[in-house]
């Protein structure tokens, strides 16, 4: 065989491109791969095409993608063939090709035609990664920025609480003013605990727990976080009571309308900010409104951008990271929720959310008309509490007992059946700890208990541990769980679903997250 037969063999044989041009510029020889790609069957089809002819036969057989006019097209893959330099080529099924033009010694050009379609999403990939890193970063900034931003109203008011708490003349003034202090102290821990999961917003990994409470749990936590700062500004700020049930996610809902006063108060010099509510259809619609200096229509979407200020004359708008309303606007995203603003510059702003109206009886009730209707509701029940803390054991007594319970304390576990038997009441409902001492757990207990009594007593296991797979474990033994410290609100909606309502109860109805 020929030197030379062999060679044109070996290219015909490769599976990418070759195609070889004469120093005048015409086509003297391609392979198949070469002339397959551009639509052409055969090579010796394209054989004695100059470079022109070539790229306008290509254009007009191949199935090639080209975004600029066709002449412009060619004119400039011509001064690449001319300057040997490299362009990619993409083509309508996704593929992307380069050429390469390599001159020959003696004159001439020889043309590699590579797929490059793996190298390219694989750098598309890497490219997504970094830009994703990257992004992780600067939410992680951004967040830590906005943490000190929101952390800043509670604790300006936990100050002034302190300082009128020292200069407090009665116990009734200190006793209220201590409240309040409890109040901003636990208003810095839910934005703590929110914090930690906002910057899983943008990953779209934070899922609302919904559940069903009344607005004023929210409502009384604005008066108590932003009356004093109002006050301290010559602020008239009044909000508007209100014992309509919601259904939403409580910690998301507050962090939303807590953004709304915040820059209500802060941007309002003169005059008053109300917070109210009022029905919307099948909603409660949640209003903010200052007489601040208003914003232009032309910027309301503006305003829910990150880091966007209308001005920076405003002493506060200096000091601000114009991340609020951002915030806000996801979390009302990821809530399905509706926030509207309106607003006249020089006379001030309203900003609303649209919020699910629930059922008051469903939901965790902390205004006192509401428990004084369902008050005997656990009068003449028995319930046993297994607690080692001596505190807490004693505080969940005295409120069981409240409301009318008769309690059971047992504080000795290792003659459990004996201790069951001689019981005077069987008890209608267990409360135990779940990590007791002697490294004995709670849901062990409650079922041998239940083994004794030979019938099956409803359990509430409270932990102080939040191990994400622990409470999945107790759940789905079929105990409802609450994280100390426990609220006695959500005591007593747990207890009555528990009680009266078990189809109400995930880990009873089989309804959990984890099925």
């Amino acid at each position: 065989m020929e030197p030379a037969s062999a060679l044109a063999k070996g290219v015909e044989a490769l599976d990418f491109g070759v195609a070889v041009w004469s120093n005048t510029g015409a086509l003297q020889f391609c392979n198949k791969a070469f002339s397959k790609r551009f639509g052409k069957a055969s090579p010796e089809s394209l054989a004695g095409f100059s470079r022109e002819e070539f790229l306008g036969e290509i254009l007009r057989c191949s199935d090639l993608i080209v975004t600029t006019p066709a002449q412009t097209w060619i004119e400039q893959q011509i001064a690449n063939f001319e300057n040997n330099e490299r362009n990619r080529l993409l083509f309508s099924d996704g593929s992307i090709h380069q050429l390469r033009h390599t001159p020959m010694p003696g004159g001439g050009t020889i043309t590699v035609l590579s797929d490059f379609t793996e190298i390219i999403r694989s750098e598309r990939s890497l490219e997504k990664e970094r830009d994703k890193s990257a992004e992780s970063e600067r939410v992680k900034s951004r967040f830590l920025r906005a943490a000190n931003h929101d952390l800043r109203q509670p604790l300006a008011s936990l100050k002034i609480l302190i300082y009128n708490c020292i200069e407090a003349q009665s116990d009734e003034e200190r006793e209220q003013l201590l409240h309040n202090m409890d109040v901003s102290v636990s208003i810095m821990e839910d934005l703590l605990g929110a914090l930690l999961n906002i910057g899983q917003l943008d990953a779209g990994r934070v899922e609302p727990k919904i559940s069903t409470f009344q607005v004023s749990m929210i409502l009384e936590r604005m008066q108590i976080q932003f009356e004093h700062l109002a006050t301290e500004k010559g602020l008239d700020f009044r909000v508007m009571p209100s014992n309509v049930a919601l259904s939403s996610d409580r910690a998301l809902l507050e962090r939303i309308v807590s953004n709304f006063v915040a820059n209500a108060v802060r941007y309002t010099d003169t005059g008053r900010v109300l917070v109210g509510c009022r029905r919307k259809g099948r909603n409660l619609r949640i209003q903010v409104t200052d007489t601040g200096p208003g914003i232009p229509e032309t910027h309301y979407e503006d305003i829910f951008k990150e880091f966007f200020r209308i001005s920076t004359k405003h002493s506060y708008r200096k000091h601000s990271l114009g991340l609020g309303l951002n915030i806000a606007k996801r979390m009302a995203d990821v809530l399905d929720h509706r926030i509207s603003v309106t607003s006249t510059p020089g006379k001030g702003s309203t900003f609303s959310i649209d919020v699910p109206i629930g059922s008051v009886w469903h939901s965790d009730m902390g205004e006192p008309d509401i428990n004084e209707r369902v008050g005997g509701e656990f009068s003449g029940l028995t319930a046993l509490v297994i607690e080692d803390d001596d505190i807490l054991r004693d505080a969940l007594v005295s409120l069981l007992e409240r409301w009318g319970m008769t309690v059971i304390v047992l504080d000795r576990y290792d003659n459990l059946q004996p201790s069951i038997a001689d019981l005077e009441n069987e008890p209608d409902l267990i409360i135990t700890d779940y990590r007791l001492q002697g490294a004995v757990q709670g849901t062990d207990l409650v079922i041998e208990i239940n083994d004794t009594l030979e019938k099956p007593c409803p359990a509430i296991v409270v932990t102080a541990d939040t191990n994400p797979d622990l409470i999945k474990s107790i759940r789905q033994q079929g105990f409802p769980v609450l994280i100390k410290p426990v609220s006695p609100p959500s005591l007593r909606v747990t207890m009555h679903n528990l009680l009266y309502e078990p189809e109400l109860v995930p880990e009873i109805s089989g309804r959990t997250d984890d099925g």
